[in-house]
């Protein structure tokens, strides 16, 4: 029988950082309103970077917190919805700036549940005996996307990569992993891509920002994320109190107090970081594994849950054990 862990973490965010003063500078707001509403006490930002070159970070520390040579990888995954080029991906490019061997790399959009879906891609490819390791990234350069414009959205995001080693094991480490999609017709989370052209004008193409309906996500996640929870306790016959901690995305410091007190589980076991990082979509899961890892909140032989929702809307989660 083939198992799968994790054998390396890393992360790595921009050095610029913005705080919620910075925002009131030119936008509607104060560092009260922003921290009340999310959590959220600063956010780092690219000023010369894009997504391939956080990524390319994160993977060498996680490369090298593994202990294995570049060779070993024989499957490139990156989950983004911030991609630097519409083709090729930010997974090929960076399998040519690590100089890995011609191994299939591809993106996966999932929005802020991409980690979760990549992580699920490569636990099952593992398994299956065609693959040995795999390199996972949820990278984000969110505030290219963003509307400074818009006080609701634009408090929230931050730019950050987070990368994961995973490789079979004789030891059953990553127990379960689970992802669904409920198609949002409504456009409650959503980032238009360029319009059609029409050829005899072929105007230049704009870029949109992201628009979200708040109530409605914040609706969808309290309750997508305790059902994961559960779900994935009973998928393996397992109770709340067999778990050491949750780490759950970090999109609202509110949503995932919420789903704390659903679940009725400590907030003393939820890991946090959204106060220095905000919303990282994909990058949100690795970066706090990453940190929780480092920071020692998680140990090795700990039993905890993932979990993350998105746009789309996607969700998933993970039961593992380091």
């Amino acid at each position: 029988m083939i198992y799968t862990k994790i054998i390396g973490t890393g992360s790595y965010v921009p050095e610029k950082m913005m705080t919620n003063d910075d925002l009131k500078e030119f936008v509607d707001t104060s560092d009260e309103w922003i921290f009340s509403r999310t959590g959220i006490k600063e956010r780092h930002i690219v000023t010369n970077e894009e997504t391939i070159d956080l990524a390319e970070k994160a993977a060498l520390l996680a490369m090298e917190d593994a202990g294995i040579d570049k060779s070993e990888i024989d499957i490139v995954l990156v989950a983004t919805v911030t991609p630097d080029n519409f083709f090729p991906g930010v997974s090929q490019l960076l399998q040519a700036r690590l100089g890995l061997n011609e191994v299939m790399a591809f993106d996966v959009n999932a929005a802020c549940s991409g980690f979760l879906y990549v992580l699920n891609i490569a636990d099952k490819m593992i398994k299956s005996g065609a693959y040995n390791t795999a390199l996972i990234i949820g990278a984000e350069t969110l505030t290219r996307l963003t509307d400074w414009r818009d006080r609701n959205t634009c408090v929230l995001f931050g730019d950050a990569a987070g990368a994961m080693i995973v490789t079979k094991s004789k030891e059953n480490k990553i127990k379960d992993v689970i992802c669904g999609s409920r198609g949002d017709t409504e456009d409650n989370l959503i980032c238009k891509a360029v319009d059609i052209k029409d050829p005899a004008v072929n105007a230049a193409s704009v870029q949109d920002h992201i628009h979200m309906n708040g109530s409605e996500v914040f609706k969808f996640a309290t309750r997508i994320m305790p059902k994961t929870v559960t779900d994935l306790l009973e998928r393996n016959n397992m109770e709340l109190s067999d778990l050491d901690s949750i780490v759950a995305h970090q999109a609202n410091a509110r949503i995932i107090s919420k789903a704390a007190k659903d679940l009725k589980f400590s907030m003393d076991k939820m890991f946090l970081n959204i106060n220095h990082y905000g919303n990282t979509s994909a990058a949100s899961v690795p970066l706090a594994i990453d940190q929780a890892i480092k920071s020692k909140f998680l140990k090795k032989g700990d039993k905890f849950i993932t979990v993350a929702f998105g746009g789309g809307f996607t969700w998933g989660g993970a039961l593992i054990e380091l």
